[in-house]
């Protein structure tokens, strides 16, 4: 640079143009790093975000774990869902839609409080058919992005259920467990509960694994709000007003400044 303004090619500079091209230069780096804030209407796209709870009503839950508990933990997790869409699934051996996507959250404490070892009448266990059944409902709503919470006992996970959870997961949803300890002496012929193979279907569909005596983790990715999922899932332009355009406009002004032709 100096052999080059010895020689005349390079014009000193005034420092009051360099403030301006540094000026230019930090806006137009923060414009680049993604600024946004939290859209005020962000609540109105809840019908894109929703909540299922598929619950294990088989011979292992129903008689031999805690329904009391799995009933209050239901309810707990509606009620951290907040304004969300929250539906009921139940399922042995077949899988019933107890109640659609609401979000009227009296009704849905009435249909959760009502269930007991009775209310799916075939036997066995089929977590798969509850997941399957789960999907299905929340394509039919074309929901964008969504939680859907397993509580069960971890009897009768196998490949098919594990198949599930993975076309939860690439649909861009999010599969939670929470796992239903014995409360009692299981009724003979009763399968053993599992944990590991419950918190390993978690992992398969991209969720946290809890009990339902300790439902910490789950409760909070739940009750994450519609933004923060809408993000997770893609869609963070509903969500996030932009600020990164209104800052690059603002580096246009001392930007400007350089282009000053003295007379």
């Amino acid at each position: 640079m100096a052999a080059l303004r010895r020689r005349g090619a390079v014009l000193g500079g005034r420092r009051q143009a360099n403030l301006a091209a540094a000026l230019a230069a930090g806006l137009t780096a923060l414009a680049l790093t993604g600024p946004a804030v939290e859209r005020a209407d962000a609540t109105t796209f809840r019908n894109l975000d929703a909540l299922v709870l598929v619950i294990d009503l088989s011979r292992s839950v129903g008689e031999g774990g805690d329904l009391k508990a799995v009933r209050q933990t239901a309810q707990g997790l509606a009620e951290a869902a907040g304004t969300r869409p929250v539906a009921v699934v139940v399922y042995a051996g077949d899988a019933y839609l107890a109640a659609p996507p609401t979000t009227d959250r009296d009704s849905l404490g009435t249909t959760l409080f009502a269930l007991d070892a009775d209310t799916v009448p075939d036997r066995g266990s089929h977590p798969e058919r509850g997941l399957a059944l789960a999907r299905r409902t929340l394509g039919e709503g074309e929901t964008v992005a969504a939680d859907v919470v397993l509580v069960s006992d971890g009897d009768g996970i196998g490949d098919a259920a594990r198949r599930e959870a993975e076309a939860i997961r690439a649909k861009g949803w999010r599969l939670a467990t929470l796992f239903v300890p014995p409360a009692k002496t299981l009724p003979p012929g009763a399968p053993k509960p599992d944990r590991s193979a419950l918190d390993a279907l978690a992992r398969a569909g991209g969720g946290p694994a809890a009990e339902i005596g300790a439902p910490g983790p789950v409760l909070d990715a739940v009750g994450a709000g519609t933004a923060g999922h809408l993000a997770a899932g893609g869609y963070a332009v509903l969500a996030y007003a932009d600020l990164g355009r209104w800052l690059l406009l603002a580096a246009a002004i001392p930007a400007l400044l350089l282009f000053r032709r003295s007379a």
